[in-house]
């Protein structure tokens, strides 16, 4: 794939390796800001085009590669350049592979439900005029040994035969392992993956008392007792044999132990009547210089003294 730039001054390496920011590989000396920004913009032309090329070859509605896109993920393309074939001395483009990682839910061999990040194959594509030269098996095996994976440790994102048939020429890569969503996988898929530890919550201590305890719940069960006169009234009902039991949840409101039954007024007022004076009222009555109740009455009626006057 040729463009009208120099492709060669542009990526010097065989195999470029561009990130989100789709920066040149090396800074130029003496190069300005306006030439770091041309630079940085014909990498973006080049991006766009293999992305309009893999979406023609693979019959896309639109590509799935481009500048923007690369820009909003954190992708990684791999490209491939030409070094042989230099149509006016600017170099041509071979292809590229753009891999990225991803939190995905596969399934397994026993369809249990798995939270991976796998290393995603997202888009791979190789000019129909250089195809079956070894330049696929060439870009993809860079890749590998770049980020330190084995074929079957990756996730392919909608391969198309082409693709299939390519895995399973190169690298034996045949049974695959069947998902519901777009992502292919392989036999040997789940050989290294480690799902990270699940954190438990800390063991609460035995000692804590946690609110409406069992401790607090046999408090409020114990029988509170009345007053007198109301503790000397027979009792109506007969506490049962055994408590009721427990609740067992911590919303329910703790239950009480049976009380005495309220005694009726009249019954009452008959035991405070018939209840005899206390002790200590005798003896008041008794040491009273004023006499009886009755005396005291008959002397309060006659006048009172001059002793006002004086």
């Amino acid at each position: 794939m040729e463009f009208p730039f120099d492709v060669d001054a542009l990526l010097p390496e065989r195999i470029t390796v561009l990130d989100q920011h789709l920066r040149p590989p090396a800074r130029r000396p003496g190069t300005t800001t306006s030439a770091r920004v041309d630079l940085q913009q014909q990498i973006m032309t080049i991006v766009d085009e293999l992305g309009k090329a893999s979406a023609k070859a693979q019959h896309l509605s639109a590509p799935i590669t481009s500048a923007s896109r690369m820009q909003s993920n954190r992708h990684v393309i791999y490209v491939l350049k030409d070094t042989s074939a230099r149509p006016a001395g600017k170099g041509a483009i071979i292809g590229f592979l753009k891999v990225g990682y991803k939190k995905l839910f596969v399934l397994d061999d026993r369809e249990a439900h798995n939270e991976v990040e796998p290393l995603c194959i997202l888009d791979f594509y190789i000019h129909e005029s250089v195809q079956r030269h070894g330049h696929g098996r060439e870009l993809f095996q860079y890749m590998l040994q770049k980020e330190r994976v084995e074929p079957h440790q990756l996730a392919i994102d909608r391969p198309s035969q082409k693709l299939l048939k390519f895995l399973n020429k190169h690298y034996n890569l045949e049974t695959t392992v069947p998902q519901v969503n777009n992502f292919v996988i392989f036999e040997g898929f789940f050989a290294h993956q480690h799902p990270p530890p699940r954190k438990l919550p800390p063991k609460r201590a035995e000692g804590d008392i946690k609110p409406y305890s069992s401790s607090d719940r046999e408090f409020l069960k114990v029988a509170v007792e009345p007053p007198w006169p109301l503790n000397r009234a027979p009792r109506r009902a007969t506490p049962p044999a055994h408590p009721p039991p427990r609740s067992s949840s911590l919303g329910n409101s703790p239950e009480r132990g049976p009380l005495r039954p309220f005694v009726p007024e009249q019954e009452l007022l008959r035991s405070l009547r018939l209840c005899p004076p206390h002790p200590t009222a005798r003896l008041l009555l008794a040491a009273d210089p004023g006499g009886s109740p009755a005396q005291r009455r008959r002397t309060s009626s006659l006048p009172r003294s001059d002793e006002s006057r004086y």
